[in-house]
């Protein structure tokens, strides 16, 4: 799959099971908004070292930024470390 986007500006990451919505500006980080959205998230170091705050990905492509998840992993793109990952499609859908 050729991605284009740019996974350095926003993107908006839809919640699959309480049908919300949020934005991920550039300078943010999914898991900081979805905290600020008062969304109950586990999650540890901040860091992408722990992989306390792993997710399935249901749609999107992940860009993986974190310390955690070997290279096979990163190639099914099918779960995504919240703290430090963004997404290299406008839109990435989380099962949460």
């Amino acid at each position: 799959m050729s991605v284009t986007f740019d996974p350095n500006h926003s993107f908006e990451v839809k919640l699959a099971r309480s049908q919300k919505s949020l934005t991920v500006s550039a300078e943010s980080n999914i898991l900081d908004e979805l905290l600020l959205e008062g969304i109950d998230v586990g999650f540890s170091c901040m860091s992408g070292m722990c992989g306390s705050c792993l997710v399935p990905v249901l749609e999107g492509v992940p860009d993986h930024r974190d310390d955690v998840l070997t290279q096979e992993e990163r190639n099914q793109g099918n779960c995504i470390i919240l703290c430090c990952s963004r997404s290299r499609t406008p839109v990435l859908v989380l099962d949460l």
